[in-house]
C-alpha cells in the first residue's frame, strides 16, 4: 500500500487514504507540493464536518445522501468516517439499512467508485492473481457475498456488493477497524433474477447460477488465497442463499477466523433482546416458548442459539430443543408433516399439530415470542397480535425482516395491537410511538450492535477461530448495557450512539474469550479493555 510520505500533490488528493482536502496546513502545503492546488483558507475537520451536514440536508431523498457519502468516502476516508461516527443515529440507516436494500437494488446503475474485489466464476484458478493486485498490505476483515439472498430482496448477483461495502462502513465507525485493513468481496457466479439478466446496465455474469462441485472448488480457492496473503484475516460470509451458506459455515468454522453473519450475528442480537424482555418480564429463559416465523438462516440461527442459552442456563438440550419452534412456506415444521426436511430444520421438527397457517400455529403452541425472519410483510397481523396479548401479560414480538419494507409489522402496529403491552424490536428503525399516555421508543435487533465488536475482538487476539461461546459471551455483554429507563420506553437495546462503547467491551469479551481458551495467537495485554480501546481506528 502507498505510504503518506510518498504521495505528493494531486495523486495525493486524489487518495482517499491520505487526502485532507482544505485541511491541510500551510506547512503540509509546502511539504506536499499542495499550495496553489487549493483554496487559501485552512479549514478544521469540524467546519468540513459541518460543510457535509449542511450538504446531507439539502439531499431529498435516503438515496440522494447515501451518493454524497459514498462521494465522500472515496475521495476523504478520515472524515468520512468522523461524520458517520459522530452522527451515527442519523447516517447508519443511510449506509447501511434499510437503504442499503436500495442501494444494492441499483446497484449497477449508481456504479461510480470501484471497491473491494470482485471475483467470477470465470476467474476460477487465478483467483490467487486477483488477491495479489488488490492494494491492501494487510487486512484484517473481509466480508464476502455471493449475492444470492440479500437481505429480503433475494437473488441480486453482483448488486449484492452494496453489503459488504456497507457492512464494513460499521465496522470502522462502530468498531474501530482501520479502513484500508478491510475488504469487500463479491463471489459472482451468476444470477436466476431475470430482472438483472435484461438490465443493460447490470454489472454482472449475465448467466444462471453456478452451483455444485465448480461453485465449491471456487470459494475454496478464495479462502485458500486469502488466508494465503492474510493468514490471519477474518472471514465474515454476508447473504449467501440457505443452500451454501449452513454448509460453508460447516466447512470452515473449526479451520479458520469465520462466522456467518446472518446466522451467528442476528442470533446473537436477537438473543440479546430476549434478555432484556425477560428482564421485562421477570421470567426465566427456561420458561419461554419462541414460535419463528421462517425457517432459514436467521431463524434456525437465533433458534440454535437460544438453545445454547438454555443449556448454559442447566437445561437438557432435547427439551431445550422443543422450546423453538419454526413455520416456514409449508406451514408449521413438525415431525410428521411428511415432507423431507432441509437438515437445519431437522432438530426443530416436533410432534406438533401440522397447522397450516401462522395464526393456527400461535394459537396451537401459544408461545410467549414470535419472531419474524422470513421477509413477510405484514404478517404479524392485527389478529396474530391480538392472540398473542390474549396469551401474554408481555408478548415479546421481534418483526426481524430486513429492509423496513419486508418488516413482518411496524412497530405502531405491534404496540397498538397489543395494547402497549408488546415487548419489540425490529430488524430496521422506526420512529417512536405515543400510545395513550406512553411513547416507546423501539430500537433495532440490528447486527451492527454485535458483528463489529465480534470482529474487534477476534481481530485484536489473532484468534483461530469462534466457537458458540464467543457469541453466547457477547450476547450477555451486550444486554449489560440496556439501562432501566431504557426499558422503561420499551427499548430492549442501547442507544446507538454508545456503539462504540459497546464495542469496547464486546471485543474485549470475544478477545477474553479468546485468551482463556487457548484460541488466540498472540499474547494477553495486562489491561484487556484498555489495548482494545488503544487499537482502534479514529479519523481525528
Amino acid at each position: 500500500m502507498t505510504d503518506f510520505k510518498q504521495v505528493r500533490g494531486a495523486d495525493l488528493l486524489r487518495n482517499p487514504q491520505f487526502n485532507r482536502a482544505d485541511a491541510f496546513t500551510q506547512e503540509e502545503r509546502d511539504e506536499k507540493g499542495l499550495r496553489g492546488l487549493l483554496p487559501p483558507a485552512v479549514t478544521t475537520k469540524e467546519l468540513q464536518v459541518q460543510r457535509m451536514l449542511a450538504l446531507l440536508d439539502r439531499c431529498p431523498t435516503a438515496l440522494d445522501k447515501f451518493l454524497m457519502l459514498d462521494s465522500l468516502h472515496a475521495t476523504d476516508e478520515d472524515l468520512y468516517f468522523k461524520l458517520l461516527i459522530e452522527h451515527i443515529d442519523d447516517f447508519m440507516p443511510v449506509v447501511y439499512t434499510p437503504t442499503v436494500g436500495e442501494v444494492c437494488q441499483k446497484f449497477s446503475h449508481i456504479y461510480r467508485y470501484p471497491r473491494g474485489a470482485f471475483i467470477s466464476i470465470n476467474d476460477k484458478g487465478r483467483v490467487g492473481e486477483i488477491i495479489d493486485n488488490l492494494p491492501n498490505e494487510e487486512v484484517d476483515v473481509i466480508v464476502v457475498t455471493d449475492g444470492q439472498r440479500i437481505l429480503g430482496l433475494g437473488d441480486l448477483g453482483v448488486n449484492g456488493m452494496g453489503i459488504p461495502c456497507g457492512k464494513l462502513s460499521l465496522y470502522t465507525a462502530c468498531a474501530g477497524i482501520a479502513p484500508e485493513k478491510t475488504l469487500p468481496v463479491t463471489i459472482d457466479v451468476g444470477t436466476n433474477n431475470q430482472d438483472n439478466l435484461n438490465d443493460p446496465f447490470y454489472l454482472g455474469l449475465r448467466q444462471e447460477r453456478v452451483t455444485g462441485e465448480a461453485y465449491d472448488e471456487l470459494i475454496e480457492e478464495f479462502m485458500a488465497e486469502a488466508r494465503r496473503r492474510w493468514p490471519n484475516v477474518l472471514i465474515q460470509f454476508e447473504d449467501f442463499g440457505n443452500n451454501h451458506a449452513f454448509d460453508l459455515l460447516a466447512r470452515y468454522k473449526d479451520q479458520c477466523l469465520c462466522f456467518n453473519d446472518d446466522i451467528q450475528g442476528t442470533a446473537t442480537v436477537a438473543v440479546t433482546g430476549v434478555y432484556s424482555a425477560l428482564r421485562v418480564t421477570k421470567q426465566k429463559l427456561s420458561d419461554q416458548r419462541f414460535l419463528f416465523l421462517g425457517a432459514g438462516e436467521a431463524a434456525t440461527g437465533i433458534a440454535e442459539l437460544l438453545v445454547d442459552a438454555m443449556v448454559a442456563e442447566g437445561m437438557d438440550r432435547a427439551e431445550a430443543l422443543t422450546h423453538c419452534c419454526l413455520f416456514d412456506s409449508k406451514g408449521l415444521v413438525t415431525s410428521t408433516r411428511g415432507d423431507k426436511l432441509a437438515h437445519n430444520k431437522v432438530p426443530f421438527a416436533h410432534d406438533l399439530p401440522n397447522c397450516k397457517t401462522f395464526i393456527e400455529a400461535v394459537r396451537a403452541l401459544r408461545p410467549t415470542g414470535i419472531i419474524g425472519v422470513a421477509a413477510q410483510p405484514g404478517a404479524f397481523n392485527a389478529e396474530v397480535l391480538h392472540e398473542m396479548a390474549e396469551i401474554n401479560e408481555r408478548p415479546i414480538v421481534f418483526a426481524l425482516s430486513n429492509p423496513t419494507s419486508r418488516a413482518e409489522c411496524d412497530a405502531e402496529t405491534a404496540y397498538r395491537e397489543t395494547n402497549g403491552r408488546a415487548l419489540f424490536a425490529s430488524g430496521s428503525p422506526f420512529a417512536p410511538v405515543t400510545f395513550g399516555d406512553k411513547t416507546f421508543v423501539p430500537r433495532q435487533g440490528n447486527n451492527s450492535y454485535v458483528f463489529p465488536g465480534l470482529g474487534l475482538g477476534a481481530v485484536f487476539a489473532k484468534a483461530r477461530c469462534m466457537p458458540t461461546g464467543m457469541f453466547l459471551a457477547t450476547s450477555r455483554a451486550l444486554a449489560e448495557f440496556v439501562s432501566e429507563s431504557d426499558l422503561e420506553q420499551g427499548s430492549l437495546y442501547p442507544p446507538l450512539s454508545m456503539v462504540r462503547e459497546v464495542s469496547v467491551k464486546i471485543g474485549a469479551t470475544v478477545a477474553k474469550y479468546a485468551y482463556d481458551n487457548g484460541l488466540a495467537n498472540n499474547e494477553r495485554p495486562e489491561d484487556l479493555e484498555a489495548a482494545v480501546r488503544a487499537f482502534m481506528y479514529d479519523p481525528n
